[in-house]
């Protein structure tokens, strides 16, 4: 049965059916190929099944933080700070479009919502001051990979839901990854200002910064609000969200921002996406209940042992697997189906799981800035005006860190477990 739902499913997707389709096509075929071509009410049962879960309550919450920040002029507050502390440096618009992200990941959890909010914000401020479009929308969409991972995060939730994981925990083990793609990113500008002539600014004085700041404070402690609540007990992650919601709302009437038409606008933005979430993850659902019924979990972890038993050895071929898979499907639908049929095998080599749910995150995440399927190159040719091919090829270079650091944290995982360990005690699973 693996054979018939992996193969139709790959198929469908290079004739560029959309992803949700695919999905419950292929699970369709393989139900009526299979021997329980005969109840096929297993389908709707599994799908239902799936998605009534309180964890993925979260998920609709966190979208409409993200949509509301965007429509309350919170991005443009984010941008100035940014720029007025780190903006004199050399390739400075570059260095505050990686810190950007950075902050703005404390919010929104996505980065979708990273490459069409601030993206239009950098690259048109990029632009202005003198950098090749192609390089500004290649900056954006490489620092985009931030968000999902600094919390809070709709994928990491996703993966703790899969992986039976707490989500407090998966947001803690996210944070330092997230910082360190951060510093490796801003690190490899640095050294690439020194063989190319970026545009440069003045230092801003100490008034512009604590001025920038003290205009956007209330936009700045939302990150330390959100993240400060869920580390400490005061809410769990679901209502972290609807706090998350509630704040951002609140921020947009307080700059006077806000309007019934954004807000409207925001909730069906928020709506489509969630729809098309859920969609996604029952059809997935369906497919992994055939992948269960047929041992294809076992079966792999049976093959993997064959070829290798080194811990080590697994780690590589897995990196390899997960950026080529991200390269050719979409995070969600790629993670709904990759860990309820690696988790097997993870547990017989030994690796934690939440260490596993930051490296499938990360490798994932590349496939968003990574040809020829890489969702942020799109968004960003599209906010930002740019031939998708000059993206495509601009981009490229910024491969280089964002992959040495998953390389990092694959084999140091003491960077992904010690934060989780040190504040909710050793993982027990």
């Amino acid at each position: 049965m693996a054979y018939i739902l992996f193969g139709s499913f790959i198929l469908l997707i290079l004739l560029r059916v959309p992803v949700a389709i695919s999905i419950g096509t292929a699970a369709l075929i393989t139900f009526l190929t299979s021997d329980f071509s005969t109840a096929l009410q297993v389908i709707p049962q599994q799908m239902l099944e799936g998605v009534n879960k309180a964890s993925l309550t979260a998920v609709p919450f966190f979208i409409l933080a993200g949509n509301l920040m965007n429509a309350c002029g919170v991005t443009e507050r984010i941008f100035a700070f940014a720029n007025a502390l780190v903006g004199h440096l050399r390739a400075g618009l570059a260095q505050v479009n990686i810190l950007s992200s950075m902050i703005f990941a404390g919010i929104s959890g996505a980065a979708v919502a990273d490459c069409a909010g601030l993206g239009a914000i950098e690259i048109k401020a990029m632009r202005e001051r003198g950098y090749r479009a192609d390089f500004a929308a290649a900056i954006t969409v490489a620092s985009s990979v931030i968000g999902p991972l600094i919390p809070p995060s709709i994928g990491l939730v996703l993966y703790a839901f899969l992986a039976q994981q707490s989500i407090e925990r998966m947001f803690l083990a996210g944070l330092v990854p997230g910082i360190v793609v951060g510093a490796a990113l801003m690190i490899y500008v640095r050294i690439r200002a020194q063989f190319t002539d970026f545009p440069t600014q003045p230092r801003a004085t100490m008034r512009e910064v604590t001025g920038s700041a003290r205009h956007g404070f209330l936009a700045l402690i939302a990150p330390a609000i959100i993240l400060g609540s869920i580390m400490f007990g005061f809410v769990t992650a679901t209502e972290a969200g609807v706090l998350a919601c509630l704040y951002c709302a609140g921020l947009g009437l307080w700059y006077g921002e806000l309007t019934w038409k954004k807000f409207a606008a925001a909730l069906s933005d928020s709506a489509t996406m969630t729809a098309v979430i859920m969609i996604i993850i029952a059809f997935s659902i369906a497919m992994g209940w055939l992948l269960t019924i047929d041992r294809a979990p076992q079966k792999i972890a049976e093959h993997l042992f064959a070829m290798t038993e080194s811990k080590s050895v697994f780690l590589a071929l897995l990196l390899v697997f997960i950026i080529l898979v991200g390269c050719v499907v979409e995070g969600v639908p790629a993670k709904l189906i990759l860990v309820p049929t690696l988790l097997p095998v993870i547990d017989a080599y030994g690796i934690d799981r939440v260490h596993f749910g930051i490296i499938i995150q990360l490798g994932l995440l590349i496939g968003i800035a990574t040809p020829p399927m890489g969702i942020g190159l799109y968004i960003v040719s599209e906010v930002g005006r740019v031939r998708f091919e000059a993206v495509a090829l601009a981009v490229l270079p910024f491969l280089i860190p964002l992959i040495s650091v998953l390389v990092l944290l694959t084999y140091v995982p003491e960077l992904v477990t010690f934060l989780p360990d040190l504040m909710l005690g050793p993982n027990s699973y």
